[in-house]
């Protein structure tokens, strides 16, 4: 690419995830932990937070979208929490089901769940490797 052309990677902006029921997923990733930021009915969107990071997880409503079980090759979006077992724990507990039980990584341990649209989301945590992971 020449000089004129580069550009620089700043950084995530917000992951957007499509949802069916806008109102039904807020309540699913509530249920998961995560705060609203803000949300706009009237535009089919909210903001959920993650930590004190800016960008976020944007839930886009999709009318046609309905329920649908996750594929395995589908895109996986993996948040930083300070331990995955306990979050599995917590999840079960606020009714949220696992796609497996929590696993080894060569960081630490991450459990995943999907949504009723198949995003997946993995909860991921740096307990073999606390020097990576975020300082809190």
């Amino acid at each position: 690419m020449s000089d004129d052309q580069s550009y620089e990677l700043l950084g995530f902006d917000n992951a957007l995830l499509p949802v069916g029921d806008l109102a039904e997923a807020v309540r699913f990733y509530e249920s998961a932990g995560f705060t609203v930021a803000f949300r706009f009915d009237e535009a089919g969107i909210a903001l959920l937070k993650v930590g004190a990071e800016t960008p976020g997880i944007l839930l886009r409503q999709e009318e046609a979208l309905g329920h649908r079980p996750p594929s395995w090759p589908a895109s996986r979006l993996w948040i930083e929490v300070a331990d995955a077992r306990t979050a599995a724990r917590s999840l079960r507990s606020a009714g949220v089901p696992l796609l497996d039980e929590p696993f080894s990584v060569a960081t630490g341990w991450t459990v995943e769940a999907a949504d009723p649209w198949g995003n997946v989301i993995g909860f991921t945590d740096y307990t073999k490797r606390p020097e990576l992971g975020r300082s809190r």
